[in-house]
């Protein structure tokens, strides 16, 4: 069991997804105190929407990582480029376009409950899902910068 972690944790590409991810999250509570004044660690561990993109952070960090281990030409490269580029045109379209709809939604509502019955609608839904262009291009020098910092440590050194 004890080799299983060792290996687990010395995976090169799961942990520069993990970390791109992580960095990119710390990164979000950072600038959203900035923009927001507030701090919040349910959007630390949770939060989605914001800048970084987290998920780009994730995806192209992996898709780095796997093209400094793998090489380029590679089979498993090639899937990891078009799922990396499947999810920031995601991050950028559909999940910001359900953003807008929410928050178009939310205003209607609100107005719905000022002449009607307020206690009787309670929903809320949230606005903050997708990313701007600049978030997603943010979110991918995250990842990427994640993968060549991690190769800093002994553990990948085997990689160079």
């Amino acid at each position: 069991m004890g080799q299983f972690f060792i290996r687990l944790f010395s995976n090169y590409c799961l942990v520069a997804a993990i970390c791109g991810w992580l960095l990119a999250q710390i990164l979000k509570v950072f600038t959203g105190i900035f923009k927001l004044q507030s701090f919040s660690i349910r959007a630390l561990l949770f939060g989605t929407g914001g800048m970084p993109s987290s998920h780009t952070a994730a995806v192209t960090a992996l898709c780095t990582a796997i093209a400094i281990k793998e090489g380029v030409g590679s089979t498993i490269f090639a899937l990891s480029a078009i799922f990396t580029i499947i999810v920031m045109i995601d991050a950028m379209g559909v999940r910001r376009e359900t953003g807008l709809q929410a928050k178009a939604l939310n205003l209607i509502f609100s107005e719905w409950a000022l002449d009607n019955e307020p206690e009787n609608f309670d929903r809320h839904f949230k606005e903050l899902i997708g990313h701007t262009p600049l978030q997603v291009f943010c979110g991918a020098i995250v990842g990427v910068g994640t993968a060549f910092l991690l190769l800093l440590f002994p553990v990948f050194h085997n990689l160079l």
